[in-house]
Formats: structure tokens, C-alpha cells, sequence
């Protein structure tokens, strides 16, 4: 079974309000205004936002926390899973993304601010902990203090059941920052899986899926 077979793609009704050119094109402006907080040209393919999203719990009334949601590629398939009740946050740097995800997703709870600061900002909402972080981040332009200091928050948020998700490109799994991110990763989390690689997303990519944080 290949992973998009095991990880189907789900409808993407927030994405079709705006129109899929036009989140591909506020995506692309936004990477060229702010390279430095882009790792990619173009939003996540849905193949990849469904296997993220498939962590996301289906209990009553979870919290689901997303860092770097972009233009909602990731948003969409976590809306589709979630149960009435539940709360759904996105944290998001670029202005611009706050706005086409207030657009495109209404019902989503929208929080400009950066993920370096994740504990302050879920504070400043009245949450103590989540039921999980699924993550868009461009890990590979932070240096190793900022990715220390992100995950430690992660780990800190999630419940001790709790789940956090990322994803990376299979292109880049050699690099010494990948391979730095890695170690990192099992430092912060006693359990450490790689999906399968999503071939429909380009580059290619896969998805860690990390639980039972570590006490740092």
C-alpha cells in the first residue's frame, strides 16, 4: 500500500472559497517577500497535509495547535477530521497568511505571532496543553538554538498522550542540518517514526510523528 493509498487526500472546501491558483500565488509572494521563512515555492500537496493530519485526534473537543500553517494546505485536512468542540489554533508569522487564513478558513482560530514564542502565545489564550502540534515549519532555516528552543515548547504543550507531527523532503535527509534536526527530534521525544514518502508532493517528503516528550 503506497502512503497516499493509507493517507487519502482530503477535499479542500477552505482552499476552494479562495481559489487553489490564488493560495499557490499568496504563498509564492509571501516566500519571495520573506525568503528566510520559506522553505518551499508552493503550499504543501494535499497527499502531504492528509498524512500530517492523520494524527490529529478524533476525540471530543481536542486541541490542535498548527505552527506555520502557510496558506492551510495542512488546515483543511485537520478540519476535516476534527470533532464538534474542538479547538483548532494556527500560529503564522507572515501578516499576510494571517489574512488569507481568516479568509479561507472562518472558523479557524488565527494567532499572528512566531512559534519561538508558542508557550506565551497558547498562555495568552488560556491553554496550558494540546492534544497536538502538527508542524509546517521550515526547520531547516532555523539554527539549532531555535529548533532547541521550539521543540522543548512542543514537548512542554502536548499532553503526555499527546502527538506532534512534522514533516521533511527525502531530498534532504543527507544534510548536516537534517541529519542535527534528527538527533534532535529523538533528544526531545522517546518515540520517533517516519511515515512512508509522499510522492505526490513536490519535492517528495515524509512525516515524523513523535510522542511521549521527554522531560528536558
Amino acid at each position: 500500500m503506497t502512503s497516499e493509498e493509507a493517507y487519502p487526500a482530503e477535499r479542500d472546501p477552505g482552499v476552494a472559497r479562495v481559489g487553489r491558483r490564488g493560495a499557490r500565488r499568496a504563498f509564492l509572494a509571501a516566500a519571495l517577500r520573506n525568503p528566510g521563512q520559506f522553505g518551499a515555492l508552493a503550499p504543501s500537496s494535499p497527499s502531504l497535509a492528509a498524512v500530517i493530519a492523520s494524527v490529529a485526534p478524533t476525540t471530543e473537543a481536542p486541541v490542535v495547535v498548527e505552527l506555520g500553517p502557510g496558506t492551510g494546505a495542512m488546515t483543511t485536512a485537520i478540519e476535516g477530521r476534527l470533532a464538534p468542540g474542538a479547538r483548532h489554533l494556527a500560529i503564522e508569522l507572515d501578516p499576510r497568511m494571517v489574512g488569507f487564513l481568516r479568509q479561507a478558513h472562518p472558523g479557524l482560530e488565527v494567532v499572528e505571532g512566531d512559534a519561538v514564542k508558542l508557550q506565551a502565545l497558547l498562555a495568552e489564550r488560556g491553554i496550558e496543553q494540546a492534544d497536538a502540534v502538527l508542524s509546517g515549519l521550515p526547520w531547516a532555516l532555523f539554527d539549532d538554538a531555535t529548533q532547541v528552543s521550539i521543540l522543548a515548547q512542543v514537548a512542554a504543550v502536548i499532553e503526555p498522550d499527546g502527538v506532534f507531527a512534522t514533516f521533511a523532503y527525502r531530498t534532504g535527509m543527507a544534510l548536516a542540518a537534517a541529519r542535527r534536526f534528527r538527533r534532535t527530534l529523538h533528544a526531545t521525544f522517546d518515540e520517533v517514526v517516519l511515515t512512508p514518502t509522499v510522492w505526490r508532493n513536490m519535492p517528495p517528503a515524509f512525516v515524523y510523528v513523535c510522542r511521549r516528550p521527554r522531560t528536558l
